[in-house]
């Protein structure tokens, strides 16, 4: 195998593991929040911390769970379906994965020249794990760090394990969306992976465009705490209507597509998030608009009624920030499509074929393939099909 594939394989492994490091001290740091809350009286707030861990995880379980019936048969080894389904009952299921992504990367690694399966059943556990990841963050992550943040402008006080769950929250959304959008691309012959230039601008825009709505949902939480469950809810039954709108066709049957649905309608409340394929560059449009109206609503209920938060607080320092994230996020997230997207200065080998990272279907290609975030893939990137016969001109519904 070339030095270069070896480093390649080794890099896989590395990050591998920090992305299971990353869950784990996310956890812990959930955890040790709640742990405190408690000590200090403050049950709900603890209540709340652990029930949407209770819930992201259940979520996540059942995803990995779907998906394990639905793969073909024998294409995890022999391990009995009971064993599988106990660890996912045990809230295990994503845990499992990432060890055994991680035995298949050494294994792949360990050889000298590994087979065309065991690279593409490395790429196939990659995958699952990435959307996994993603859906954790969303559903976790993102809610845990609004959370924290309302706590804190509503006691007038900051904590260090709360400082600590802060930076372990935003790192590990960032992290959770460069990763999901590499992972894309090694779904598609077309697509070149995110070379080290634009992924930093790519991690810099997601994190500073997520930073202004999270503060705007949190201080608005801080004020009507009983409210903001109704403010997600009404804005979640819209998105929820937009995404089945769009005709979802991801989860393996009709039943668990509503899991499916219901999660990129969370995923929709806090980032963009492309589900069909066609006119991505109007529907991200339209959404953005959205957020950024609902935000605006929000700051100004907040610039009103902001008396009645601690004194404190530097709330004047608040507002001025979340422009500031704003404006470089969005100037950035310009700057990466139209001078450091892969595409504008790459073009594709019309005979390029990739293993699971093709397009074809597995009757044409006895690898495994991912074929749920394949076509997340073409989704992504409505022109991948037709570039790989012809040269790029550029991309525009690409848009994440």
């Amino acid at each position: 195998m070339p030095w270069s594939s070896r480093a390649a394989l080794l890099r896989d492994l590395v990050l591998c593991v920090l992305g299971t490091a990353a869950f784990l001290l996310d956890l812990g740091a959930d955890l040790w929040a709640a742990v405190q809350y408690a000590l200090d009286g403050r049950y709900l707030w603890a209540a709340l911390v652990l029930a949407l861990l209770g819930l992201a995880s259940v979520a996540l379980q059942l995803f990995s769970w779907l998906w394990l019936r639905a793969d073909p048969a024998g294409l995890h080894g022999s391990q009995p379906r009971r064993c599988l389904a106990l660890l996912h009952l045990l809230q295990l299921g994503y845990l499992y994965r990432c060890v055994q992504e991680l035995r298949q990367g050494l294994l792949v690694w360990q050889q000298e020249e590994p087979s065309e399966f065991d690279l593409a059943y490395a790429d196939f556990l990659s995958l699952d794990i990435s959307m996994l990841r993603l859906f954790e963050t969303f559903l976790e992550t993102a809610p845990q760090l609004t959370l924290v943040l309302a706590i804190m402008l509503q006691s007038g006080r900051a904590e260090y394990y709360q400082w600590f769950g802060i930076c372990t929250s935003f790192l590990g959304i960032s992290w959770a969306l460069l990763d999901y959008h590499r992972a894309l691309r090694t779904c598609l012959p077309s697509k070149p992976l995110l070379g080290l230039g634009s992924s930093v601008i790519y991690f810099l825009w997601n994190l500073l465009l997520l930073w202004p709505r999270v503060l705007a949902v949190a201080l608005f939480s801080a004020l009507f705490p009983s409210y903001v469950a109704l403010h997600f809810l009404g804005l979640w039954l819209v998105l929820l209507l937009w995404v089945w709108l769009q005709g979802t066709d991801f989860m393996p049957d009709p039943s668990s597509e509503w899991l499916y649905r219901v999660t990129v309608a969370t995923i929709l409340y806090f980032s963009w998030f492309n589900v069909a394929e066609g006119h991505t560059l109007g529907r991200a449009t339209i959404h953005f608009a959205f957020l950024l109206t609902d935000s605006i609503l929000l700051v100004v209920t907040w610039m009103t009624h902001s008396s009645w938060l601690p004194s404190g607080i530097p709330l004047q320092l608040w507002l001025p920030v979340g422009c500031g994230c704003f404006f470089l996020g969005l100037a950035l997230r310009l700057v990466y499509y139209r001078w450091l997207h892969p595409s504008c200065c790459w073009k594709p080998d019309p005979d390029q074929v990739d293993g699971a990272r093709s397009l074809l279907s597995p009757e044409e290609y006895q690898l495994p393939q991912n074929r749920r975030m394949t076509r997340l893939a073409q989704n992504f990137f409505p022109k991948a099909k037709d570039e790989a016969a012809s040269p790029v001109k550029g991309e525009v519904n690409g848009v994440l």
